[in-house]
């Protein structure tokens, strides 16, 4: 769908300079999302894979964010072994909801109530990363947190819309349970993309 260099804003590695490549495609159909132009897999051009990883040489940071969209449509193998080639350390972006493929150096799970993950995720995840809109969404968030590797990292993210009314709330319940950590959408915040 596009590809640029910009800073990630968000959870783990928030603040670091990252080229992002945004795959088309998404059958999750979260309400709130904020890239409903990604859904449609066929409204996006295609692009060979040696021409993206080109675009993302053309700037000094060598972290790549595949994101979507559900990057995990695809088979992100051959996309993700050029970039590492490359120099690159690659992340993902997904609501895991499909089987993993590509080579990762980090993964950020992040599911959504509108459809089930896969469980290969769960064991490959560093980083959960739930948006809570509703109250419930805390209990939607713990529910996952057994079946996850020990180490992976715990993030609760207010829906922006609702960022005033639920990152109170977020905060009252990270202090009462910390081994969670608040993640704010950063790039929202400094208007750049």
């Amino acid at each position: 769908m596009e590809s640029f260099y910009t800073l990630q804003g968000e959870g783990s590695h928030t603040g670091k300079a990252a080229y992002f490549i945004r795959l088309g495609g998404c059958d999750v159909g979260c309400h709130w999302c904020d890239v409903k132009e990604s859904w449609d897999v066929n409204a996006h051009p295609k692009y060979a894979i040696d021409d993206l990883v080109e675009g993302a040489l053309q700037f000094p940071g060598r972290m790549a964010v595949i994101t979507g969209g559900e990057p995990l449509m695809h088979d992100l193998t051959d996309l993700t072994l050029a970039l590492k080639n490359a120099g690159f350390k690659t992340n993902i972006e997904t609501s895991g909801v499909y089987p993993v493929s590509g080579s990762w150096d980090w993964i950020c799970f992040s599911p959504k109530k509108f459809k089930e993950p896969n469980p290969d995720i769960f064991r490959k995840a560093h980083e959960l990363k739930v948006i809570i809109y509703n109250r419930s969404d805390f209990a939607f968030a713990e529910s996952f947190v057994e079946a996850l590797r020990p180490d992976c990292k715990l993030f609760l993210q207010p829906e922006w819309s609702r960022s005033n009314e639920m990152l109170p709330l977020i905060v009252e319940y990270v202090k009462q349970h910390p081994q969670w950590q608040v993640s704010l959408q950063t790039h929202k915040f400094m208007d750049i993309p």
